[in-house]
């Protein structure tokens, strides 16, 4: 597997959990904590212009599904 389809993988991973969950990973669930890093890391990447170009689309719309489920209250 390379490195292009490991990073396609955990976008696939990170949008399906949203689309199922309808919120963002949080940091508190110790399952949901590998993808909140990944997201969090690709962040600073994108940040900082070090993201590949083929990446920046496909994770700004990451980022667009993300804002559309906003922070959501685990603990009512």
């Amino acid at each position: 597997m390379t490195q292009d389809e490991r990073w396609q993988a955990q976008w696939k991973q990170l949008m399906d959990f949203m689309d199922q969950n309808h919120r963002r990973p949080s940091k508190f669930i110790l399952e949901e904590r590998p993808l909140r890093n990944w997201w969090k890391h690709q962040q600073k990447l994108m940040n900082a212009g070090e993201l590949k170009e083929d990446r920046v689309g496909m994770f700004k719309k990451l980022v667009v599904v993300g804002e559309q489920h906003k922070h959501k209250n685990l603990y009512q």
